[in-house]
């Protein structure tokens, strides 16, 4: 993935002047703007057409201008208006599903993180690589049908939010199976599933310390999916494939949730070994990102899955979780990015934390 400008020739305009954070406006976007706002940073919304209405039903987190393109698959053609508002990338789930990991990469102005990570994030096979090699448990993967011994979870690529997904409850469940696109065919691992959301600072110096900064734990959620959460009302998985109904996996909302204390260790060791791992095999994180995973009855945490950015679950915490309250007051993880950014500009280190 060929990239043009330098990481020095992109962060020098945020340098001279203080830059104007900019996302798309979908997925985690109010929360985002809203807390660049409260640190004090110009904001602009990035849309498909018309400026969304529903903004302005929430004064205090919509855009301070909007950037209107046809289709966001062709935001690489705006690059000059970016620039000229002297942006600086959030990335979220909407990036990676519709602009694409490789013209992602390619935006010309500054990304807050490391974008090296999307590629690895929107790449299966490379996840599974980064994960299994971090040493974090995970459920068993099967590279095809015939050798499926369980219930498994068959998984397409990209930010989807769910959308294709379906289990199968045996081998035979998968007789006559036709992929319509990369995918991966995952034990279904029983348990309760968590999502947690983790901030990495390389700028700070105190906390939970990996590598030479900090893992912060900002919240949990879990996940409203449709139609796997009501299907049970219908009757056992056989009856429903007999009517025609499979189980999908569509997440339409998000649950906010605290883990028993006992287990906090397991889930920070397996965010700091992501972290060290991803120092090791591409410079590291930079800021969110959520390990999705799921707690077994033996208290075992098993990684399914790495969102290697903001998530959507943060949007039950706009004014903070149980956990990033003992952090710092009010702090959601749209806030933490500005405060990172803040700090980055105020003490010359903006390379660090901008790609």
């Amino acid at each position: 993935m060929g990239i043009a400008l330098s990481t020095a020739e992109r962060v020098a305009p945020v340098v001279a002047r203080p830059p104007s954070v900019a996302t798309v406006c979908s997925h985690s976007s109010l929360q985002i703007f809203y807390g660049a706002k409260v640190e004090g940073f110009r904001t602009l919304g990035i849309c498909a057409g018309s400026p969304p209405k529903y903004y302005d039903a929430f004064p205090l987190a919509k855009p301070d201008e909007f950037l209107s393109v046809p289709k966001l698959a062709q935001l690489g053609g705006e690059i000059e208006r970016l620039k000229q508002a002297n942006s600086v990338l959030i990335p979220h789930g909407s990036f990676v599903e519709y602009l694409g990991p490789e013209k992602f990469v390619q935006l010309d102005i500054p990304i807050f993180g490391n974008r090296a990570v999307i590629e690895w994030e929107s790449d299966r096979e490379k996840e599974r690589v980064w994960l299994e090699s971090a040493g974090v448990p995970m459920p068993k993967r099967y590279a095809n049908p015939s050798e499926v011994d369980g219930p498994v979870i068959v998984k397409y690529y990209g930010a989807k939010g769910g959308k294709g997904f379906f289990l199968a409850k045996n081998r035979q469940a998968l007789e006559g199976f036709q992929p319509t696109g990369p995918h991966v065919i995952q034990q279904y691992v029983l348990g309760t599933r968590y999502y947690i959301h983790f901030f990495y600072s390389p700028l700070s110096d105190t906390g939970y310390r990996v590598g030479s900064g900090s893992l912060e734990l900002l919240g949990m959620d879990r996940r409203d999916e449709a139609n796997i959460d009501e299907l049970y009302k219908l009757g056992g998985h056989e009856e429903l494939l007999r009517a025609g109904i499979r189980p999908t996996f569509v997440v339409t909302g998000n649950v906010p949730v605290v883990l028993r204390e006992s287990l906090l260790p397991k889930v920070f060791d397996a965010g700091a070994r992501i972290i060290e791992r991803s120092i090791e095999l591409f410079g590291g994180m930079v800021g969110p990102f959520c390990v999705e995973g799921i707690m077994t009855e033996e208290l075992e945490f098993k990684v399914f899955e790495i969102s290697t950015r903001i998530v959507a679950g943060t949007n039950v915490y706009v004014h903070g979780s149980p956990y990033s309250d003992l952090v710092a007051p009010d702090l959601s993880m749209g806030r933490r990015i500005a405060l990172e950014l803040k700090r980055a500009r105020a003490e010359d280190r903006l390379r660090e934390v901008l790609s």
